[in-house]
């Protein structure tokens, strides 16, 4: 269970940072930020592919897998969008 949480906070953290490059929010969010989103958004995600990919339901996916790989990666870029969302900030206009 512990090498679990583990797998997934090494994943999210990887899944925040390629998060970021996507959604181009690396240098607005900062890295300790990005990190965070990916692994609050890997383990909300990874959570809900359970509940499509095993019929116990409950058992997440394992991190260092394809499809949980992905799992974080989109998680983390829901959770960068929802933020952005939240706190206004537009990628428009930032560039100068």
């Amino acid at each position: 269970m512990m090498g679990t949480i583990i797998a997934w906070i090494i994943i999210g953290g990887l899944a925040g940072w390629i998060a970021s490059k996507i959604m181009k929010r690396d240098a607005q969010m900062g890295i300790i930020a990005n990190i965070a989103a990916g692994i609050v958004g890997a383990f909300i995600v990874g959570w809900l592919v359970s509940f499509f990919t095993n019929s116990e339901g409950g058992a997440m996916p394992q991190a260092f897998s394809i499809p949980g790989i992905l799992a974080a990666i989109v998680g983390a870029c829901l959770v960068i969008w929802l933020v952005s969302l939240v706190s206004g900030r537009s990628n428009r206009g930032t560039r100068v």
